[in-house]
């Protein structure tokens, strides 16, 4: 199908800064265009009285932890962890993942997620789930043990065969060593070579709390940054999630290798791990995105919540206004993911050829009115009820208001008996 969308107000970002241009835009198959092809036939749409933007890109996240959607607060870590949360992920049985995923999708969809990145535990429903929901990810099977050919072995061989079973244009895979302290820096550096042979990114939870730090340093004697630069682990094919306890010259490692950082605002606040100095990353140049984490501690996969905890967060620790720019946000969900993802201008921005991943805001609501500055509402106003439709792809997802590739009503069942027997 191609689409002449007229009327609409366009969110265009350019050398890191963005404008809302007035003009019609085209869907010719899964690209982009501002030119007519004379060759097609189009179906027009009026978006009067709609921002047109990129679909964000969460590039943090668990999907399947859904289930777990307030059931472990107000706990300290460890309750949360060892006595809340892996006891049902022990118990849920593979399948189960299916539909915590699809519900996680539709969330994410219903509040303009396009691209997920994923880090999972069960074989295959992440990305069954997302081709269902025509969702785009970058999937992970999160990996543990000191040896990945060894104790590792049988998560990596999962994480290949999703790869070979699944990939497509909408579905890459990333290799995901869960952590420092579950997978050792042999297993780290095998992942390394692994994903270079394969043509993969690869990430890991890093420096996420003050335990992790504390006990690298006495194990290793040197901070969980300088052991993953030590052993080759850090490059521009790097997301690290977190990096909320830096250390001495960490961000400057950070930097110097090209990795990248996603910060998680309302996790670590939740599980009381602080906040990554994202100011201080900002001007040293890293490359910096914003993620939601899983439902276990966020509890919301919703990244407009996120965008604005994060623009408001770090406002009030520098006791500044002008830090993290409602426009500097913004790019960390979009632009900032595309680079990171190695997709510069095919996604996070609508220009002549990029991918078809675009939503459609409504912005005759009370959260978005008056119209004084579209983009400002992104970050401090819009809730993601806005979000009207979803284009992923080139594929409506979710049109007016309804949702065409989750059945909720089965989906709700479906997680309502997870709910009862294994919670």
């Amino acid at each position: 199908m191609n689409y002449k969308i007229t009327n609409g107000k366009l969110l265009i970002s350019e050398n890191g800064h963005i404008r809302i241009e007035e003009k019609d835009l085209y869907v010719n198959g899964n690209k982009l265009s501002f030119a007519e092809d004379k060759s097609v036939t189009y179906e027009t749409m009026d978006a009067s009285h709609k921002l047109i933007m990129p679909g964000l890109i969460n590039m943090h996240t668990h999907a399947y932890m859904s289930v777990l959607r307030n059931y472990a607060d107000d706990v300290d870590f460890g309750e949360w962890l060892f006595n809340r949360c892996m006891p049902v992920e022990d118990r849920l049985p593979k399948d189960a993942a299916y539909w915590t995923n699809l519900l996680a999708f539709a969330e994410m969809i219903k509040s303009g997620t396009t691209t997920f990145v994923d880090m999972h535990m069960f074989h295959r429903q992440s990305p069954l789930a997302a081709g269902a929901a025509g969702m785009r990810g970058y999937i992970g099977r999160g990996l543990v043990g000191e040896d990945l050919y060894a104790d590792g072995y049988s998560r990596f061989k999962e994480a290949i065969e999703e790869k070979e079973e699944f990939e497509s244009d909408t579905m890459k895979f990333i290799l995901s060593p869960h952590a420092i302290y579950s997978a050792g820096p042999k297993l780290m550096e095998q992942v390394v070579k692994e994903s270079k042979d394969r043509g993969m990114l690869h990430q890991t939870h890093l420096s996420e709390s003050v335990t992790e730090v504390e006990d690298c340093l006495k194990k290793y004697g040197k901070t969980p940054v300088e052991l993953l630069r030590d052993i080759g682990f850090l490059d521009n094919e790097t997301i690290l999630a977190h990096c909320v306890q830096m250390r001495g010259d960490d961000m400057d490692i950070l930097k110097e290798t090209g990795a990248t950082v996603v910060t998680n605002p309302a996790s670590n606040a939740k599980l009381g791990n602080g906040f990554a100095p994202i100011k201080e990353m900002e001007e040293k140049g890293i490359n910096l995105c914003v993620g939601t984490d899983g439902c276990a501690s966020n509890n919301t996969l919703n990244m407009f919540r996120e965008m604005g905890l994060l623009s408001l967060i770090h406002k009030g620790i520098h006791k500044s206004s002008t830090v993290m720019s409602a426009e500097a946000v913004v790019n960390f969900a979009t632009v900032n993911a595309a680079k990171a993802l190695h997709m510069e201008d095919k996604l996070g921005v609508i220009k002549e050829g990029a991918i078809a991943d675009i939503i459609f805001l409504n912005l005759r609501t009370p959260s978005m009115y008056p119209e004084n500055n579209p983009i400002s509402a992104l970050c401090y106003s819009a809730n993601g009820s806005e979000v009207e439709s979803v284009m992923i792809n080139g594929k409506f997802v979710m049109k007016d208001n309804v949702l065409l590739t989750i059945d909720m009503d089965k989906v709700y069942y479906e997680v309502d008996k997870i709910v009862e027997k294994y919670l």
